[in-house]
């Protein structure tokens, strides 16, 4: 079981190499929420996204002799360019299987990063499926996205960084896909701010770990059509959904209506550009999933990559404010 010792250990490897990631507030946010909001901006990390974090801490713990053999991953587009990164700079080569239908973006700047792109039609193959046909060939070393402990790990050192600056937080609003955010933001958070609610987020057309979190029992979607891409993940994985369960305090589901609102508060306000899944936290207080008032809440904007026509299309959606 990964342990916050592991998210310490993983903080070192990463210092000096991950951004250290600045904490944006907003005064007109804090009015408009009657509270205090600290937003952790993973969208300006390395690959614009938190999951650089883990991708590098799983690949500098492998040997050289590993390295050598190559990583495979799988994922929609923010793993993808964290592996391909981290890879080259760890002197690795790296292969991705990704969807035909991953943002434009986000592919061209994993193969811009040096990886070979495997595409997949997700209606008709699985990309496990893939990975381990592709693992079979080559034996290269397999790092997911979510389900590995040296990523849950990596990706809580987001957290940790939040608390070290800001200190004790009543709540905690996380992003969740496959839960290694979650996980590891949730490690953090009992052992730096014990008594803070921690809260995962995820859109409402692809609600399976809510359902697990409040069933006990793990439940999956198959590619759920909302916006947010990296939160389009079928299920918790072996490690996270125990993590999930034993740590995380509540979960809640927004509307990706929710999302386009958010992301338009923290472009237009803010002048930070966030991808829907970036957002999930934030629509999560905006749309008092979660009650922030007279309180200090800690939110991770978990990234970036988004196509700016697409952003544009979103935005055009909904009405002015």
């Amino acid at each position: 079981m990964v342990t916050y010792a592991d998210v310490r250990a993983a903080a070192e490897r990463l210092r000096g190499v991950a951004h250290r990631t600045p904490v944006a507030t907003s005064r007109m946010l804090d009015e408009r929420l009657s509270g205090r909001l600290f937003l952790k901006c993973e969208n300006l990390q390395r690959a614009g996204a938190f999951k650089f974090r883990g991708a590098y801490n799983a690949i500098a713990k492998l040997t050289p002799g590993e390295r050598g053999r190559g990583i495979l991953t799988y994922s929609s587009g923010n793993h993808a360019q964290a592996i391909a990164l981290a890879s080259r700079l760890l002197g690795a080569s790296a292969t991705v299987v990704m969807p035909e239908d991953a943002p434009a973006a986000k592919r061209r700047a994993t193969e811009g990063y040096g990886a070979r792109v495997v595409s997949y039609d997700p209606a008709t193959a699985k990309r496990e499926e893939i990975a381990e046909r592709l693992r079979r060939e080559g034996d290269p070393v397999l790092i997911p996205p979510f389900d590995h402990a040296d990523v849950i790990a990596g990706q809580g050192t987001a957290a940790q960084e939040l608390f070290e600056e800001v200190g004790e937080l009543d709540v905690l609003l996380v992003c969740c896909g496959g839960g290694g955010l979650l996980s590891g933001s949730a490690l953090s958070a009992r052992a730096l701010s014990p008594r803070c609610r921690v809260i995962g987020v995820e859109p409402e057309l692809a609600d399976d770990a809510t359902r697990s979190f409040k069933t006990g029992s793990l439940h999956t979607v198959s590619n759920p059509p909302t916006i947010a891409d990296g939160a389009r993940t079928p299920s918790l994985g072996k490690l996270t959904f125990p993590l999930v369960r034993q740590h995380v305090d509540d979960m809640v589901t927004v509307s990706d209506d929710d999302l386009v609102r958010a992301m338009r508060f923290v472009w237009e306000r803010m002048k930070l550009v966030v991808e829907p899944t970036g957002v999930l936290g934030l629509a999560a207080a905006l749309a008092r999933k979660e009650d922030v008032a007279r309180k200090r809440v800690g939110v991770i904007l978990s990234g970036g990559n988004v196509d700016l026509g697409y952003a544009l299309e979103l935005f055009g959606r909904l009405p002015p404010e």
